[in-house]
């Protein structure tokens, strides 16, 4: 499968992913504002937020490993609060919380080197195991084609890869389905794996 590389996935994006043993990161496409590409989703005290890395040059033509990450914002001492208010009374913020805390105290140049170090402390603490390669050059078609699917502006229910598996949140009685792989890791540790298993959709797009 090819799929493009976000901030935090949220569980559909995992749910994509689980499936396949070989992962091909796309590395040459042009970064897409307003997509996951730099935006997560985190369920807080009163409402669902939205985390955003702040960009250079966004509105410009970019390919998506050279797009600069802007620190002139105090984004990351933002993000990590508004993650530790959201989770850190959560059973497994203490065993968790500081390999992402590690990786944002980094502060790397670009969005698509934090972006792959998130995504590899993920799929570690999930104990999910895959074959991450990247693209060599941009293809308009290719096999098993997950790239722009998973964004903001499609609702999960239309790409079919993510039937949500409720489990016990931290705020609220109603469940709030597809937030950041954040939520899931924070509230089900150990069983976060199991419930993405029984998440995933089955039949996904060829």
């Amino acid at each position: 499968m090819t799929i493009d590389l976000q901030y935090l996935p949220s569980l559909e994006y995992f749910c994509a992913i689980l499936k396949h043993e070989t992962v091909a990161i796309e590395a040459h496409e042009y970064f897409e504002k307003q997509s996951y590409r730099n935006r997560c989703i985190i369920q807080t005290t009163n409402k669902v937020d939205s985390l955003t890395i702040p960009v250079k040059n966004g509105n410009k033509k970019v390919l998506i490993r050279d797009l600069q990450i802007d620190y002139h914002q105090d984004w990351t001492r933002r993000h990590w609060g508004a993650i530790h208010s959201a989770y850190g009374k959560s059973p497994f913020f203490e065993y968790y919380g500081e390999y992402f805390k590690k990786i944002l105290d980094k502060k790397p140049d670009f969005l698509f080197d934090i972006n792959l170090e998130l995504l590899t402390i993920c799929l570690k603490l999930l104990r999910l195991e895959k074959n991450i390669i990247f693209t060599e050059n941009y293809q308009k078609t290719v096999e098993n084609d997950f790239r722009g699917l998973i964004h903001p502006k499609t609702p999960f229910s239309e790409n079919n890869l993510y039937k949500p598996l409720e489990y016990r949140q931290n705020f609220g009685n109603e469940f709030v389905p597809n937030l950041s792989i954040l939520d899931l890791l924070f509230c089900q540790g150990n069983q976060a794996l199991s419930i993405l298993k029984g998440s995933a959709v089955i039949e996904q797009i060829n």
